[in-house]
């Protein structure tokens, strides 16, 4: 198992502790105080986005049960939340799988991305504020110093919140509730198919998109988004092809 996952599995499943247990300050302070779905939720999320899950692995219930050393109810929950996110794919009758979009679908993805964020760039350009723009900076500072560490699984994760950043300052929970769920997707795809460049030019081109809406200049802060987008979607899809199967048991196991 790589090191970044091993400490998270060293607890076993064990039942929850009652109220008067975690009213005490033993119990809080225990390591068992995050639940084992907790931590499978953590470990199954961080191989995810850091491509060490092939798409179209199937996760086996049984055999990660025994892996993680908990039960299969415990784990069954976990598929489910990650399920439901949008992280797996689960079927019936059959189990749970790393998605394996095709490229039909990565494309059309980035094309709704496309159609959204240039309406959002549209609604900020020229009109951020002193304090939003310090935040666009400030979140692109994180971006730099995550990529300059080598961290891609929070290279990844920063690059996705700064459109969710960008949305959120234009207003509207509908807007980014649906930006959220689209960068959801493209965050793994890109996981998925290019797990070991990330999101290494997105921080420059993030300053550059913000400068843009900054300066007021509607048409090169169009561009930039456009094509910083397209850049992405064309990394992504170059890296889909046939790819053999990962072995979700062998990498969650001490």
């Amino acid at each position: 198992m790589p090191a970044a996952i091993r400490p998270l599995m060293t607890t076993r499943a064990r039942r929850l502790p009652s109220t008067a247990e975690t009213a005490s300050p033993a119990a809080v302070d225990a390591p068992t105080s995050i639940s084992i779905e907790e931590r499978i939720y953590a470990s199954i999320t961080a191989a995810l986005l850091q491509g060490k899950l092939r798409p179209g692995t199937q996760l086996v219930e049984r055999d990660l049960a025994a892996a993680f050393g908990c039960t299969r109810g415990a784990l069954r929950k976990v598929l489910a939340r990650l399920g439901f996110e949008g992280k797996l794919v689960l079927e019936a009758h059959r189990g749970a799988f790393v998605p394996a979009p095709s490229e039909e679908d990565i494309r059309q993805v980035y094309r709704a991305r496309q159609i959204v964020e240039a309406g959002v760039v549209a609604s900020l350009c020229g009109a951020l504020s002193v304090q939003q723009k310090r935040r666009l900076t400030a979140h692109v500072r994180q971006e730099e110093k995550a990529q300059h560490a080598g961290r891609v699984e929070e290279t990844v994760r920063l690059a996705g919140q700064f459109h969710v950043l960008l949305t959120e300052l234009a207003g509207g929970t509908e807007l980014l509730g649906l930006v959220m769920q689209l960068v959801g997707k493209t965050e793994l795809y890109k996981a998925l198919y290019d797990p070991s460049k990330g999101s290494t030019c997105s921080a420059d081109e993030h300053a550059q998109i913000i400068a843009a809406i900054d300066a007021g200049k509607l048409r090169v802060a169009l561009d930039a988004m456009r094509v910083h987008l397209e850049e992405l979607e064309a990394r992504v899809v170059a890296q889909v092809r046939l790819q053999s199967g990962s072995n979700p048991v062998a990498l969650f196991s001490e």
